[in-house]
């Protein structure tokens, strides 16, 4: 399997604050899979991303599903700009 990068990397905020970057379906994926939770926007972008893995999507569509589960959660960094550290955490939203 080819794993090709985003187009754009997907920042998000894990752990207490810390930002991470996803750079392919697989990256996302297994962010998600590792996400405590069961909402729906978890659940489509777990099914999205596999779609993306089995050739059924292309990486893109799946990008964009997984970007609206983080947006939702509250967890995503909004055009991969991470803010200057300062000092201070950013508490994660279950």
């Amino acid at each position: 399997m080819l794993v090709e990068p985003f187009e754009k990397p997907i920042c998000v905020w894990v752990g207490l604050g810390f930002p991470r970057q996803l750079n392919t379906v697989v990256d996302a994926y297994q962010f998600v899979i590792d996400w405590c939770g069961d909402s729906p926007e978890q659940k489509a972008a777990i099914r999205a991303c596999k779609a993306a893995l089995a050739g059924d999507i292309d990486a893109e569509t799946a990008r964009g599903v997984f970007v609206a589960f983080a947006r939702r959660k509250d967890i995503l960094i909004e055009d991969g700009a991470v803010p200057p550290a300062t000092g201070q955490a950013r508490s994660k939203h279950p």
